[in-house]
């Protein structure tokens, strides 16, 4: 048996005048958590449901589990679970019946153990009997991922399950699948959220319908060029003109209030690159109230690839 879960080989998919996805190729193995990270329109989507076997690619070729989901898509289906960015549940049918209804037509039989170790998990059994349309989003989304698993299925598909739910839902919804990932389930994800693909143990990195990068975060991060020095300051714009115009400062970005400036000047230690900084902030008008070295994030990362993305696309 292959250690390959699901294969994705320069594959193109085109709407009209639109290329989603542009020539892309993943290898996702068996029993890992892989990310597809990037922002709106980055082609995630798209290339989630070219694996579930809802779209055919124009070029190139897709196998789940050494199977093309479009021609085989019936085996598929026992063997993949599809939580979609609007799942469906049954607004007037309580948890029990939707994970009942969505068991049957997988066609799955004797499925009240696993129904109730799911509801377990999920921490849903106290509100078994509450109808679909009373439950919190976040109770939504863990009853929608437990339909999703009902089947036991071996890979999961996940478009953006956390969008729109409270900090503490994703929090738990995060150690959900921290325990399905250990019972060797396969999950692929699809997340605008960079701080989401710091979990998982692969990421690959979507811009405008095109990969960037496929890699462990911690490999992107370090390989980096460069040094972070992180900046509060005010004004924010005038802060990053200023550090714009220092020679061997490659990037300056804005996260909210911080500022991320990226150096890249040969010989500049951390002490030299602060000071740096720090010189060229030191004016009247700029008032820095946060100077430090910090670690390169995915942020950081990301929007580097895409630069670089850009520098050579035709």
């Amino acid at each position: 048996m292959s250690d390959i879960a699901v294969s994705v080989e320069h594959v193109t998919k085109r709407f009209n005048q639109t290329t989603a996805v542009d020539g892309v190729s993943v290898e996702i193995r068996r029993g890992e958590m892989f990310g597809l990270i990037g922002p709106d329109g980055a082609g995630k989507t798209t290339t989630i449901r070219l694996v579930c076997g809802l779209l055919r690619p124009d070029a190139g070729s897709v196998r789940v589990l050494g199977r093309d989901p479009v021609r085989e898509h019936d085996a598929i289906t026992r063997s993949v679970g599809y939580l979609s960015q609007r799942f469906s549940l049954y607004g007037d049918l309580t948890i029990d019946e939707n994970i009942a209804f969505f068991a049957e037509i997988h066609g799955v039989t004797g499925y009240q153990t696993r129904r109730d170790r799911l509801l377990d998990m999920t921490q849903l059994t106290p509100f078994r009997d509450r109808l679909a349309d009373r439950l919190s989003g976040g109770m939504k989304q863990k009853l929608a991922l437990a339909c999703t698993l009902v089947h036991e299925p071996q890979v999961i598909l996940l478009d953006e399950p956390t969008t729109g739910v409270d900090p503490v839902s994703r929090r738990e919804f995060w150690k959900l699948l921290s325990q399905f990932l250990a019972q060797g389930i396969t999950i692929v994800m699809a997340t605008p959220y960079l701080d989401e693909a710091e979990r998982c143990s692969r990421v690959a990195l979507l811009s405008e319908a095109r990969l960037l990068v496929t890699d462990r975060p911690d490999t992107l991060r370090a390989d980096l060029p460069g040094t972070i020095v992180e900046v509060i300051a005010t004004p924010q714009q005038a802060a990053m003109a200023a550090l714009g115009a220092v020679p061997g400062i490659a990037e300056v970005q804005n996260f909210g209030e911080r500022i991320h400036a990226r150096i890249e000047a040969p010989g500049t230690g951390p002490a030299g690159t602060l000071a740096a900084v720090r010189a060229a902030l030191d004016r009247p008008g700029i008032d820095v109230t946060g100077l430090r070295s910090v670690q390169a994030s995915l942020e950081d990362v990301f929007i580097n690839r895409v630069m670089e993305a850009k520098a050579v696309r035709p």
